[in-house]
């Protein structure tokens, strides 16, 4: 397991528990709404580090060009 996916549980169990507490989500569908509350998150994750890195490669390449 990637050390990011141990985070990205957590949090996940924290929006699921506020769902369940605010009674949007029963505990008898819990774990479809977990899984897809999870990979939000972790899609959420990878796309923002993806831009980073598109960000870093930009800066780096101008930084040869000069």
């Amino acid at each position: 397991m990637h050390p990011d996916d141990e985070k990205i549980l957590k949090i996940a169990k924290e929006v699921v528990v506020k769902f369940i507490e605010l009674g949007r989500i029963s505990p008898s569908n819990f774990e479809s709404h977990f899984n897809d509350i999870f990979w939000a998150i972790k899609r959420t994750i990878i796309n923002a580090r993806a831009k980073e890195i598109e960000e870093a490669k930009v800066i780096v390449s101008q930084g040869k060009e000069k």
